[in-house]
């Protein structure tokens, strides 16, 4: 199991690690972090231009179980897993993305 979990972890893209990473700062700053939030940041820092990909990248997270999605209200707020979190930790250690910042996040 420890080789897929690293595999899965290897062939993320920064998107991926963008929505791990914002995801897990949300929690932290106990702010409500959606899909259009996300969607709205990866396009701030042009990785996408359509909510397809923000969605697919989601998703993706969403069945490896490194994410959770909750409907709440009239959003899907996303929550990082403990297994999200074990994956953005080994990508943060490869240093294999740099970080950036949320405009949803920083405006709060």
């Amino acid at each position: 199991m420890k080789d897929l979990f690293e595999e899965q972890v290897e062939n993320l893209s920064e998107a991926h690690f963008l929505v791990l990473y914002w995801a897990a700062q949300g929690e932290g700053r106990q702010a409500k972090y959606n899909i259009t939030n996300c969607f709205d940041d990866l396009k701030h820092c042009g990785i996408t231009r359509t909510k397809q990909t923000a969605v697919a990248a989601v998703e993706a997270l969403s069945a490896l179980r490194f994410v959770t999605l909750r409907g709440e209200g009239n959003r899907r707020n996303l929550y990082i897993s403990r297994h999200g979190a074990r994956a953005l930790e080994a990508l943060v250690l490869r240093q294999k993305f740099t970080p950036r910042s949320s405009a949803y996040l920083e405006g709060l």
